[in-house]
This record gives C-alpha cells, sequence and structure tokens, in this order.
C-alpha cells in the first residue's frame, strides 16, 4: 500500500479533536483495515489525496457529483453568487428559479421546499404526511436509510449497518420506534399483511422508500411491488413517500417517475440538486405542502433552507441534465463499465453479482443476485475488503463499504473506465 504520510499524520489529529476522525461514521473506513484516506482535492473524475495520490472516484460524493468534481459551469455561476453574498436567512430570487426548475422536469411536485440535508428532507416528509392524514404509524423497509431521524434507524442501511446488528442506534428511546413498522424490501405479503390488520390499517400515515435502493447496495424494487405500494396508499388514504435523495435526477431525468412510470404523493431529494452543495429538498402535491407553517399546522424551518450559494449550485447541475441525450451518453458510458465486470464475473465463474440501475451500480461479492437486505447481509464482506485494498492501491477509489452504490458520472474518460474495467477483471482472476 502507498504510504501516506501527511494523510496519516492528518488523521491522527482529527482523531484527537472529532469522534472517530470522521463527520458520517463510513468515513473511517470501518473492517477494511486501512486508515481513511484524505482528499486534498477534486477535478473531472479524479480525487487527490493529501499525499498527492489521484484516484479514479466512484464515490462523486455520494453521487451527487453527476457532472464531476470542479465543473466549471457550476463554479462559474457559484463564485458570482458567492459575490453576492452567502446567506441571509431570507428569501431571496435563487430558490423560486430552482424550484420552477424541478417543477418543469417533475410536473407531479406541484410544490417543494428546500433544506440542508437528505435527513432534514425525509424528516420533514414524514411530519407533513403525519400531520397532514392525522395518522401515527409510517412503513419503511429493511436496508432503507432515510437519515439519522430517530424514527428512520431500524434496519436501516448504508453505514448505519455496521453499528449494530439491528441496524439502529443506541440513544433512541422505545417509544420514538414503536410507530415505525420496518417491512422486508420487495415482499408483497409482508406489506399486504399489515395493511389488512384491521389494528392498523386505518392509521398508516406513510410508507417510505427508496425506489432504487442504494444503501444496502443496488436494490431496485419490483414494479409489482411499488404498485402495491401506491395501491394500499390510495386505498387507506396513506402518504406514499418515494425518496430520491440518490435516485432523483440519476436514474433516469424525472426518477422514479421516468424508471417506474409512478407518482409519488411526496418524494425526497438530495446530492443532485444542491450541484455539490449542502441542499435537499421535499416536495409533492399542493394539498398536503400546503399543510406547512406558514400556511399550514405543521412546523420546519432551517437558518440555511434555500441558501442562495448552494440553490445557485444546484440550478445550474439540473440545467446542464437537460444537454441532449444526457442520459443515453451517461448510461452508455456506464455500461462500457459495467459490461466488462458482467463478463469478467462470467468468465471466472466468481460467486458475486452486479446490480445496475441507470448510472448507479454495485459489485456484490457472495452472492449471486440480492433482491433485499436479508440477502445483502450474507455478502462476503472479508472479499471486499480486500477488493477495496486492491482498488485503492491501484489507483481507484470506490464506496468503502460493501452496501453502497458506485457513481459513474460525465466526467468518467474511456480510458478510466477501461482501467477500472480491466483491475476488476485481474482481481476476480486472482481471487476465484
Amino acid at each position: 500500500m502507498h504510504q501516506r504520510l501527511i494523510s496519516d499524520k492528518i488523521y491522527e489529529n482529527l482523531c484527537e479533536v472529532i469522534p472517530g476522525g470522521v463527520n458520517s461514521p463510513v468515513r473511517a473506513f470501518k473492517g477494511l483495515n486501512i486508515k481513511p484516506v484524505v482528499i486534498a482535492s477534486g477535478n473531472g473524475a479524479i480525487i487527490t489525496d493529501e499525499d498527492g495520490r489521484e484516484y479514479i472516484d466512484y464515490c462523486g460524493s455520494w453521487g451527487a457529483l453527476i457532472h464531476g468534481h470542479a465543473n466549471k459551469k457550476i463554479l462559474k455561476k457559484v463564485k458570482e453568487r458567492i459575490n453576492l453574498g452567502t446567506s441571509f436567512g431570507i428569501t431571496t430570487k435563487i430558490e423560486g428559479e430552482i424550484a420552477h426548475k424541478v417543477k418543469e422536469i417533475i410536473p407531479h411536485i406541484e410544490k417543494i421546499r428546500f433544506v440542508s440535508s437528505g435527513t432534514e428532507a425525509t424528516m420533514s416528509a414524514v411530519r407533513l404526511a403525519r400531520g397532514y392524514t392525522k395518522k401515527q404509524y409510517i412503513i419503511k423497509f429493511n436496508g432503507h436509510y432515510h437519515g439519522h431521524a430517530d424514527y428512520f434507524l431500524v434496519q436501516a442501511g448504508s453505514g448505519v449497518s455496521q453499528v449494530n446488528p439491528t441496524s439502529s442506534s443506541a440513544g433512541i428511546p422505545d417509544e420514538m420506534l414503536k410507530y415505525t413498522l420496518s417491512l422486508p424490501f420487495n415482499n408483497e405479503e409482508a406489506l399486504s399483511r399489515v395493511f389488512e390488520d384491521p389494528t392498523l390499517q386505518s392509521n398508516i400515515a406513510a410508507v417510505i422508500l427508496e425506489p432504487v435502493a442504494g444503501n444496502m447496495g443496488v436494490v431496485p424494487a419490483t414494479k409489482n411491488f411499488l404498485k402495491k405500494i401506491r395501491d394500499f396508499c390510495n386505498q387507506y388514504h396513506s402518504v406514499m413517500i418515494i425518496d430520491e435523495v440518490m435516485t432523483g435526477f440519476r436514474i433516469a431525468y424525472r426518477g422514479a417517475y421516468d424508471y417506474y412510470d409512478i407518482q409519488a404523493d411526496l418524494t425526497t431529494f438530495g446530492k443532485i440538486i444542491g450541484g455539490g452543495f449542502p441542499a435537499a429538498a421535499f416536495g409533492g402535491k399542493a394539498e398536503i405542502m400546503n399543510y406547512l407553517a406558514p400556511l399550514g399546522p405543521v412546523y420546519q424551518a432551517g437558518t440555511l433552507s434555500g441558501n442562495p450559494v448552494a440553490m445557485e449550485a444546484g440550478f445550474q447541475a439540473l440545467k446542464l441534465l437537460q444537454a441532449p441525450n444526457f442520459y443515453k451518453k451517461l448510461e452508455q458510458k456506464t455500461n462500457l463499465l459495467t459490461n466488462m465486470i458482467n463478463q469478467a464475473i462470467s468468465d471466472t465463474k466468481a460467486n458475486a453479482c452486479l446490480q445496475q440501475a441507470g448510472s448507479m451500480f454495485t459489485i456484490f461479492f457472495g452472492r449471486k443476485s440480492v433482491t433485499n437486505y436479508e440477502e445483502a447481509k450474507l455478502c462476503d464482506l472479508n472479499l471486499f475488503a480486500e477488493f477495496f485494498r486492491y482498488m485503492l492501491s491501484n489507483g481507484v477509489y470506490i464506496p468503502p463499504l460493501q452496501m453502497e452504490a458506485w457513481f459513474v458520472s460525465t466526467a468518467h474518460t474511456k480510458d478510466y473506465l477501461i482501467k477500472t474495467g480491466e483491475l476488476v477483471a485481474q482481481f476476480l482472476k486472482k481471487y476465484n
């Protein structure tokens, strides 16, 4: 492994003042038996650590950077915006411009409100659903990660799965969880049992899910499963919340609406909608959104919500998505890499599989398919750790957790993609 003397020293200093040396647990590289990478800069598809070593980046700030690092068009407008002031806590014109842009892209988003993080978006959407329906229970699905609000940390995916066996967290009273029902993903029978339970069916405020789970690796919902949720929500007057913090503007231009032809009552957004800055949003039917203060009784607020710099970055990122054949070209890039990996899996007869949705994918080790969280937990984490170290030592950075998605951006070149595919093939040949 390449010597990272400067990075290691920085990380040691971080550990003195920040728990675990990180501000988000997955960055600590738990279970990988190496110290975390400390990044100094990013440009295009390349990130550079504090020791000057370059990596082809397939994390892309966890999917946010669909246009790559330091995109010149976005940065130009952001710098102009910064010169006007960075934060006011007062309404600005750019908030309306990006809101209208989202509505233009996804017409069933009749109204939208911006916040600063995906956790705020999902937390606020659930509070709104409860306030609107005057019901208490929410349904989520095992392995789906909707941020770190107390009532979401039940059988959650992402880095939460490393905290303890139940994927929950210490510090959460049982009373906070009693109205959260976490069900097996893609299991229509379990969903039916809950909605057909006479003690529950009239008190289910919302069903929230990722249309393509990305926090237990890429695991798409089946169309029938999504339709079942939509039908039950219609029948029992529950709010269907589709969490597109990760998949929004990523798996397709209109996200799940295009990918599945499904329409939610409320949708949450993050990552791409911020253009590389801390921004997220939730939106949907005006009838529901109008329950938010100051129009309605559901309170939600934030000093930095709708921050003009973040709104400018997000607005420019969304405009760039409208380039001719944007998603077709991005998926072609992704397929160049994933086709190489699938061929290598076939040639080596590796006990592995690749699952893809648009420009995001995951290689699962130890499984030939993954349809839910229970199957994802059976993956070979030791082999993944070996794989991560191999790729990193050869100049490729992938998400440091088996239960995460890789992301391809427009900045990834053919040479980068081929190099990555060849490295994966070499690894599979070596370990199978």
